[in-house]
């Protein structure tokens, strides 16, 4: 048997599958596509899941209704096989707490997946209803697919994780397109690519070449590679002259984060590995001109805690500042009890003055707030962070002054995976510091996956991007993506490094996501064009 004869019994055996051998092989076709993602991006893989999604969506025919709830059923259990590996990590959390969370352990690490799974099942029905029967299919999908990411990306504060454009960010050349169409045209073109081969299952009659659409996916990869390949060869690692970083990454246990009466011992840890030597060239702080600190360092509030604002004072040497993750709370009156706070970075000087404050915007929901959060704490719930009434979000995003470097644009936590809102436009920053606490997901995938989105960024804005994490990994990455220092998961330690310079701003830093929605609606207009033309032959 020839292999494309192969191939089309493979297809044919697909489309032809019915009941719940349908649902699992979905499910199992999600599972595989999920390794597509950091840290494995064994993006290859994606050649036949997405293949089989696009058998299942031409399968879905035999159905009612033009077959749309089959393909819905199908897309929903591709997105719980994909989401429920990629996102096992959340469980993690939720035994930090494990007498009061513990409980709501399998309602996280199957219900988050199971609704993510509704915006591919909303793909997967959207493809449908447009769906040609030529090759353009695939487009239809692309289409269809980058419509649902990006609603499951903005939809009730949105959770872009994982997104499918990711598969394309390695190698790094790969990766270099998004500086002209961002995360969503990364996400057309990665399943416009990776489900081109199910059409070689059409055949070659009527004068069909069912070989050009998989041929087309290869040179556009390739095509993609070589601008990647070009881009990062004329714009090498460029450093800020006088900027000196060091990171401290503590690898602190949760318990102690949020444990008042270790407040000592964490102030103790925290000083004395700042100024831990780490080589010839650097013997402590004194060698830096920016120490960095990660999200929420402290049991307690910072600026509260005299003595702590004087042992931050102690420690930095005159021309030194310290960017730091920490809990504020807000404004009150005296003797008034603080129930509620903000997330928030400081900057303070070497004499424990602040010099700049951000409040973390885009807070993380079941983890530092509650939906519905009044009606929700009646009932008896709580957020992971245990945190009456939930954090207090901030109300404006800006850069940082900070002396002797350029201005930073803050970004906490997963406010590093959303796109397009990184960046204002008008207040063009010199570097991103991301603080971020990981410590929550322990030693697994999830802040691998947290760094891959974290590095598109950088990549997207042509702006270095500075990360800071509790338990890793902390990297510095230079405007191409390129990592020039990092420490890995699970380390403690110090990490020292130059500040990269920014790049030019990028097509998607001028334009943002103008370039992947003509692509999209391009594409759209070419399957509706050949759904109208065989309709009407």
């Amino acid at each position: 048997m020839k292999l494309s004869d192969k191939l089309r019994s493979i297809g044919l055996a697909v489309i032809l599958t019915w009941g719940w051998k349908r649902a699992v092989l979905a499910l199992a076709a999600g599972a595989l596509s999920s390794l597509a993602m950091a840290p494995f991006n064994a993006w290859p893989v994606l050649f036949l899941t997405f293949s089989i999604a696009v058998w299942l969506i031409d399968g879905a025919a035999a159905g009612r209704w033009r077959g749309v709830p089959a393909a819905a059923m199908s897309g929903f259990w591709f997105g719980l096989g994909y989401f429920v590996p990629g996102l096992y990590w959340i469980g993690y959390a939720f035994f930090v707490d494990a007498d009061t969370f513990a409980w709501l352990t399998p309602f996280a690490v199957l219900g988050l997946p199971a609704y993510l799974a509704l915006f591919t099942a909303f793909g997967f029905a959207l493809a449908r209803l447009i769906w040609p029967r030529d090759a353009s299919r695939v487009l239809a999908l692309a289409v269809s697919l980058t419509i649902s990411e990006w609603l499951r990306g903005h939809l009730l504060s949105g959770f872009p994780w994982n997104a499918f454009g990711y598969a394309l960010t390695e190698p790094l050349a790969l990766a270099q397109t998004a500086s002209l169409i961002g995360l969503w045209g990364m996400t057309f073109l990665a399943v416009a690519i990776f489900a081109s081969p199910a059409v070689l299952i059409d055949g070659a009659s009527r004068g069909r070449k069912p070989w050009r659409a998989p041929v087309t996916a290869v040179l556009v990869l390739a095509a993609m590679l070589a601008f990647g390949a070009v881009r990062l060869s004329q714009a090498p690692t460029r450093m800020v002259d006088g900027v000196k970083l060091r990171i401290m990454q503590p690898d602190l246990q949760q318990d102690a984060k949020f444990n008042y009466s270790a407040k000592a011992a964490v102030m103790q840890k925290y000083l004395t590995l700042s100024d831990r030597a780490s080589g010839p060239h650097s013997t402590g702080v004194s060698d830096s001109t920016i120490l960095i600190w990660p999200e929420s360092a402290f049991p307690f509030f910072l600026t509260r805690e005299a003595d702590a604002m004087a042992q931050i004072a102690a420690l930095l040497p005159k021309g030194t500042v310290l960017i730091t993750g920490s809990v504020r709370a807000p404004d009150l009156p005296p003797n008034v009890r603080v129930t509620r706070a903000y997330n928030s970075i400081y900057v303070i000087d070497h004499d424990g003055s602040v010099l700049a404050v951000y409040d973390k915007l885009h807070l993380v929901p079941f983890g530092e707030y509650l939906p519905f959060q009044d009606w929700m704490e009646k009932l008896g719930f709580v957020q992971l962070t245990k945190v009456q009434g939930g954090f207090i979000p901030g109300t404006i995003r800006r850069t940082l002054d900070i002396p002797n470097a350029p201005r930073a644009l803050p970004l906490i936590c997963y406010e590093a995976i959303f796109p397009g809102n990184v960046v204002s436009r008008d207040d063009r920053p010199g570097w991103i510091i991301n603080v971020t606490n990981d410590g929550w997901f322990g030693i697994s995938t999830g802040p691998y996956q947290h760094l891959q989105q974290a590095r598109l960024r950088s990549i997207e804005e042509g702006l270095p991007l500075v990360r800071a994490a509790n338990t890793g990994v902390s990297a510095v990455i230079d405007p191409l993506g390129r990592i020039v220092a990092r420490l890995g998961l699970g380390i403690e330690g110090v990490l020292d490094a130059g500040l990269p310079a920014a790049l030019p701003p990028t097509i998607y830093a001028r334009v943002g996501n103008i370039p992947a929605a003509v692509i999209v609606l391009v594409a759209l207009a070419i399957v509706l064009r050949r759904r109208f033309v065989r309709r009407k032959a």
